[in-house]
Formats: structure tokens, C-alpha cells, sequence
């Protein structure tokens, strides 16, 4: 009896053998896997050390008027004074980005004539609470030998501290999701660029259309093999973060789920800019050009290695709108701010409107020889 030919079963071997192929290819493992690691140990090892730098902000009710204290303050390079909105800094507090909130408050009684109070959280490092009340002391301590000999102090520093509740944001919760961002860009592009030139240009795909197998199937074998590879990056990216860096994984296991979730969604993403990229280069070496085209941007502007505030607002816009960006703050959201994947639905949203525009794309350029 004659046995039926499985479409799947052919598309299964098509993605084992490209899977081979990939673990064989050194680009393949030193883009999806050797970088991103690179940077994430760099980042990672250097921590929360550097020169210090304490970013503060003053209450709203600070009296700052002709405030000696203030004007002192202010002029500090080892201080930061940051000026946000009431929502982002209770946030930035929460995660202790901003070291205290401090707020000045004049005394009627004039004796001492002002009062300093610090807001602070959980989530920051005591020692920088430590290292702000020192460099405090030495203002007033200043203020009171050049300008006041005649008073005891000036001011003095409140004894209560106010602490809100925090999750101490480190640095690897903002850097490990842009390197998995990294690597799945890097992977989707010049990953299915260079591997379905090669089949074109070697007669691969023209040999494939001699079996029974269909067109479809091929390219989803192919898919298949590039999406099992690096979600399997992927794994190996977040294990390192939390079990070697203690990147935040809110709700543990749950939260990891959601993040697979997210990664598989960009990584097909991305892989339509490799299938768009693989059909209109004309020869390999022009395949990195027009590769760099779709990657170099995200990579610089959409918050990979610094947060896009840094940027110009009109640059900003265009930040906003490039899909690496959006992978990003979901995934930022997910891990550290423990949002669902259906809350972070106007991110995935974007995501998913650049898969059907750049397949449709794809889907026009695309060549089989």
C-alpha cells in the first residue's frame, strides 16, 4: 500500500537539518548568543559601582526663596536634581532611581531657620542615604561658618526618614531586555537573510521544489529551525541574568512564560525584515548593508543601552515608533513592573501591526530563484 507523503513530517526535517546548520555556523552563535552575553557581564560585573552621583528632587512644598541651603545644594556636581512629574517620581522612587526627595521647610520660629526632610525608599542603597546626610551636613556646616558665625546652625537635618516601599531596580533590569532584544534582531534579520539567499543562490530551494513538499512548508521548516534556536538563546540570556545578576523576575516562573511569550511574537517579527532583506540583495556582500538598515537604528535609538529620554524630544518620536522600542518596554513592564502580557497590549499591539506590514512586504519581494 502506497503511504501518503507528510508535508509535516518533510518540514520537520527541513528544520533539523537547518538547525544543524546553525549550531555548525559560528556567526549564527556568536551573534545570537556570544554578544549579547558579552554585554550583559560587562554590564552586569560593573553593577552599581562608578564615581558617586546622588540624583534627588525637591518637593513641591520646598521653600526655595532666597534658601541658602538650596542655593548651596544646587551647585553640587556629586548632586543631581531632577525635576519630574508627581507619578514618574513616586515611581523612580519606588525603583530607586532618585536617592530621596527632599523637601525644605522654612521654621517660624526661626530657631534653627530651616528644616531639611527625607523622603526615601526601600529600594534604595542605605549607604547613598548616608553619603547624601553627609554631604548635607557639610552645606550646612559651611553655610553656618561663612555666612552665619553667629547662629548655631542655619538648619538642621529631620531625624525621621520617611520610607516608602521599593524594588531595587540594579542595572541589569534595564540592560538584559535590550541584549534579548539585540540578539533577537540580529538573529531575524541576518539570520533569515543569509541563510534563504544561500538556499537561493545554491539551487537549494530549486531542488526542494523537485520533491512533493510544498513552498510553505519549506519556509516553515526553515522558520522553525530559526525560532527553536533562539528561543533557546533566549533561555540561556534571562538564566544567566537572574541567577547570576538577580535580574527581576516578579512572578518567577509565570513571569518567564510571559517573557517566551513576548520573545517568540518579535523574534516572527523580525524575521519578516530577513525575508525582505534575503530578497533584494542582489549578492552577499550587500546583504549586511540593507541588513544594518533595518538593525542599526534599533539598536542605537530604541533603548538598548541608555533609555530614550537621553534623545532630543523630535528624535524621541522616532524613536517611539521603531518596534525594537516596544519589545523593550514590554519587556521591561513584564520582568520588573510584574504587568500581565495583555496589559502591555498596546506594545505587543505595535508589534504585531509591523508583522503585517513588513510581511506583506515580504510577501511581494519574496524569490525562490
Amino acid at each position: 500500500m502506497e503511504t501518503k507523503y507528510s508535508q509535516f513530517k518533510a518540514m520537520l526535517a527541513i528544520s533539523k537539518g537547518s538547525l544543524r546548520s546553525i549550531f555548525r555556523s559560528p556567526s549564527a552563535v556568536i551573534f545570537s548568543i556570544v554578544f549579547p552575553l558579552i554585554f550583559i557581564l560587562v554590564f552586569g560585573f560593573i553593577g552599581e559601582s562608578g564615581g558617586i552621583t546622588l540624583d534627588v528632587a525637591l518637593s513641591k512644598d520646598a521653600d526655595t526663596i532666597n534658601n541658602p541651603v538650596y542655593n548651596a545644594i544646587k551647585n553640587i556636581p556629586s548632586i543631581h536634581i531632577v525635576t519630574e512629574d508627581d507619578s514618574v517620581l513616586k515611581e523612580d522612587l519606588e525603583k530607586g532611581n532618585i536617592t530621596a526627595v527632599i523637601n525644605l521647610v522654612k521654621n517660624p520660629s526661626g530657631n534653627p531657620d530651616y528644616t531639611i526632610e527625607l523622603k526615601s525608599s526601600e529600594a534604595v542603597n542605605p549607604q547613598n542615604i548616608q553619603v547624601l546626610e553627609s554631604i548635607l551636613k557639610d552645606v550646612i556646616s559651611n553655610i553656618n561658618s561663612n555666612k552665619y558665625p553667629q547662629k548655631e546652625t542655619v538648619a538642621a537635618i529631620s531625624n525621621n526618614i520617611e520610607k516608602i516601599p521599593g524594588r531595587t531596580y540594579r542595572r541589569i533590569d534595564f540592560i538584559l531586555p535590550g541584549q534579548l532584544g539585540f540578539s533577537l534582531l540580529s538573529a531575524g534579520v541576518f539570520g533569515v537573510a543569509f541563510t534563504f539567499f544561500n538556499l537561493r543562490q545554491q539551487l537549494i530551494l530549486k531542488r526542494f521544489f523537485a520533491t512533493p513538499i510544498r513552498r510553505t512548508y519549506i519556509v516553515l521548516g526553515e522558520a522553525l529551525s530559526r525560532v527553536v534556536f533562539q528561543m533557546m538563546t533566549a533561555v540561556i540570556i534571562i538564566a544567566l541574568g537572574a541567577l547570576a545578576f538577580n535580574f527581576t523576575l516578579v512572578h518567577g516562573f509565570a513571569t518567564f512564560l510571559e517573557i517566551m511569550l513576548l520573545s517568540f511574537i518579535a523574534l516572527i517579527v523580525f524575521m519578516g525584515f530577513g525575508f525582505v532583506v534575503s530578497s533584494v540583495a542582489k549578492n552577499e556582500s550587500t546583504i549586511p548593508p540593507f541588513a544594518n538598515m533595518f538593525t542599526l537604528p534599533q539598536f542605537l535609538l530604541a533603548g538598548t543601552f541608555f533609555p530614550i529620554s537621553v534623545f532630543p524630544k523630535w528624535l524621541q518620536g522616532f524613536c517611539n515608533i521603531l518596534p525594537l522600542t516596544h519589545f523593550n518596554n514590554a519587556m521591561r513592564n513584564i520582568s520588573f513592573e510584574g504587568a500581565s502580557f495583555l496589559s502591555c497590549w498596546q506594545d505587543v499591539g505595535v508589534l504585531i501591526i509591523w508583522g503585517i506590514v513588513i510581511y506583506a512586504v515580504a510577501i511581494k519581494v519574496f524569490r525562490w530563484e
